[in-house]
């Protein structure tokens, strides 16, 4: 690589000072068209590059949002990123985004990175296995302003942005109730996670309103993946009294299970009724189309990243805010409809 061009050798090609190249460049009021054009010209034909870096250790900020996800590949997340990217783009801020893989060392190590890379603010949604907030203390002690999304700590002082997931556990398993259905398996993710540990208790408060007793053997934990809703069904098949609705905390895991429920000649809804979670895409390709909970996952994005800009602007002070809930709403389809059941 060859040596990088500074504004000291557009200078000296141009026989002007650095200070006027450098004002050029930063398009400064002072410095006629004509001169712009011509440093500007002779920066383009040399290669040159601004150290934005340089510049932004000087201003204290990097105008870069630092974004942690458990997955990218998950269209929650996917659809959160689109709607952080519109806001950030539209403010001039950047995104630097990572995946923990729902390892607690992979997030260790990506808020180190974010921290060396000296973001202005950090947006996170905690992996699976995540017990400790110690890797996040750093950015406490700089002041650097940090706001957790869909996956929290409950107890961090930090704000968070979140569905209501026990009011959405709690209108999944009351619409199959009030179905007739009885016998309502949840399957969820790992309950130290706030969003499947509050699916569960909205699950108990309807079992519980409807007076049908809550049997701990009817949670299964699991990893919501497609292979998930594959051992489920098989699980399902091995049972000696079949359950005769599921309740699954994750729209993929739940298409997946009913894919495998038909290939075991289980009919859905007719042997066995199916609600997921999150209003997935696929939730409307699988037949029958999938009962779920619409999450508003654009607005959720949006909402983090309008946040943390105003609150670096000076125009909001999130250091005054807890928790932001968005809402969330039962959207019925034929996977759960079996209107002669009794």
């Amino acid at each position: 690589m060859g040596k990088e061009i500074t504004i000291y050798d557009i200078a000296s090609q141009l026989q002007l000072s650095p200070a006027t190249v450098s004002r050029a460049l930063n398009n400064h009021p002072a410095i006629n068209e004509k001169t712009k054009v011509l440093i500007n010209a002779k920066a383009e034909e040399l290669g040159y590059r601004s150290n934005k870096f340089a510049s932004n250790l000087r201003k204290q900020k990097t105008n870069t949002i630092g974004v942690i996800v458990p997955r990218l590949n998950s269209y929650i997340m996917s659809t959160v990123i689109a709607g952080m990217e519109k806001v950030a783009n539209d403010e001039g801020f950047n995104l630097i985004i990572s995946q923990s893989l729902e390892s607690q060392r992979k997030e260790i190590a990506n808020t180190k990175t974010m921290f060396n890379s000296r973001v202005d603010g950090l947006l996170v949604s905690v992996a699976f296995d995540t017990d400790s907030f110690e890797h996040f203390q750093p950015f406490l002690k700089k002041k650097i302003p940090l706001i957790f999304f869909d996956r929290i700590f409950e107890n961090s002082d930090c704000p968070n942005i979140v569905i209501d997931n026990a009011k959405g556990g709690y209108e999944a398993t009351k619409h199959l109730i009030e179905q007739g259905f009885k016998n309502i398996i949840h399957i969820t993710g790992n309950l130290k996670r706030n969003v499947y540990s509050d699916r569960l208790k909205g699950y108990q408060q309807a079992l519980s309103e409807f007076e049908i007793p809550f049997k701990s053997d009817n949670v299964w934990v699991t990893a919501l993946s497609l292979e998930a809703g594959r051992e489920v069904a098989h699980r399902i098949k091995a049972l000696p009294t079949k359950p005769d609705a599921l309740f699954v905390s994750s729209d993929l895991c739940a298409v997946s299970c009913i894919a495998t429920l038909k290939e075991l000649n289980i009919t859905v809804p007719d042997d066995i009724a199916v609600v997921g979670f999150n209003n997935d895409p696929v939730s409307q390709v699988i037949s029958p189309k999938l009962t779920t909970i619409h999450y508003p996952a654009k607005e959720m994005g949006e909402m983090a990243v309008k946040s943390m800009i105003n609150h670096l602007k000076g125009n909001f002070n999130l250091d005054a805010t807890n928790t932001i809930t968005l809402r969330s709403e039962l959207i019925v389809r034929e996977s759960s409809l079996f209107l002669t059941h009794s």
